[in-house]
């Protein structure tokens, strides 16, 4: 089944298996994925070429020079010094490897020197055990697991730049429909491009082990149409909106040890250990996107995090269940 849909990636027509999946090589969204995608196809050609000659020739000798009932059990003849064969699996493998080598080179250099234009949007990306942490410098924005980013067209050309480091273990940043597996390395800043051509959501996750949790060490990428990213940039750089309703939810908010871990624009959290909840009900997911953001889900999520997430670095309160709900309503308000 795997060969198939290769086949019919190759050949320019989308498997259904690839379409079906968010997480899909098969199914290139930006210039850096479909470059390791075309590559990969080449790649697998000429590989497949070498399975079917050297498959073709052991079947040809199996069948070709077989035992047979009239043989008198003398050995064939001996060939020795054949300076044509010894030529041929010389060269060839040397040609073979030389076209491998020069394609992949070609291909990384692309990608990693593909110039910067103006409209590009920066964006720094820090992981943590087990989560993702995403500043935009230029726009004043701070925001955590789910990545918002804009189309890029060839008419409107805004591709995507990112500067990836960690604040603690090693973490490896993949989009597979978006751009290659790129580390995130504690002390080092790594880079990273993609020009996303198809507004949507994309999923990817951490790929390097970082701990109990790396698993559930998920991301999402919203590329939006430019009205879109717009808009979220306006909301993302407004004071988080807040309920004078649920004011008892803030009070118990501040007075528990969360302020120690989290920010929230206009109280007394100024944490940077946890995710930015300034905006954290505009996001979709929670717990890096271990669980969609719902109300039940929050107040699991506040309650006891090993209910989502075991094991994860975020400690239960041990709070009661009206302290539950009440900072649940007031997290609710955060637009």
């Amino acid at each position: 089944m795997l060969s198939a849909a290769v086949v019919l990636a190759a050949a320019g027509t989308q498997p259904a298996l690839a379409l079906s999946s968010k997480t899909s090589i098969f199914s290139p969204a930006s210039t850096p994925s479909q470059s390791i995608f075309s590559l990969s196809m080449f790649v697998f050609a000429i590989t497949g070429g070498i399975f079917i000659v050297v498959a073709g020739l052991i079947a040809y000798a199996a069948v070709r020079f077989r035992q047979r009932p009239d043989d008198d059990g003398s050995e064939p003849p001996q060939v020795f010094g054949s300076n044509q064969i010894e030529l041929s699996w010389t060269i060839i493998p040397v040609l073979i490897v030389v076209v491998l080598f020069l394609a992949t080179a070609r291909m990384i250099f692309a990608i990693q020197d593909a110039p910067k234009p103006a409209a590009a949007l920066e964006v720094t990306v820090i992981g943590h055990q087990f989560w993702w942490e995403f500043r935009y410098p230029a726009l004043h924005i701070t925001t955590a697991n789910e990545l918002h980013v804009p189309v890029s067209s060839v008419e409107t050309p805004r591709p995507t730049f990112l500067k990836l480091t960690s604040a603690d273990v090693i973490h490896s940043f993949w989009i597979p429909r978006l751009a290659g597996k790129t580390d995130l390395v504690p002390n080092r800043i790594n880079e990273l491009w993609m020009d996303p051509h198809t507004a949507g959501m994309y999923e990817g996750q951490c790929a390097q082990f970082c701990g109990v949790e790396h698993a559930k060490m998920l991301l999402r990428v919203y590329v939006d149409t430019p009205e879109q990213f717009a808009a979220w940039v306006k909301q993302e750089q407004q004071p988080g909106t807040q309920n004078a309703a649920v004011s008892m939810g803030r009070q118990q908010f501040e007075s528990q040890a969360c302020v120690n871990c989290h920010t929230i624009a206009g109280t007394s959290a100024h944490g940077q250990f946890g995710p930015d909840l300034t905006h954290l009900a505009s996001r979709r997911s929670i717990a890096s996107g271990a669980a969609e953001n719902t109300t039940e889900n929050l107040e699991r999520w506040i309650a006891d995090p090993d209910l989502i997430k075991p094991e994860s670095l975020m400690p239960s309160m041990h709070l009661t269940p009206d302290q539950v709900r009440e900072i649940t309503a007031y997290l609710n308000t955060l637009q």
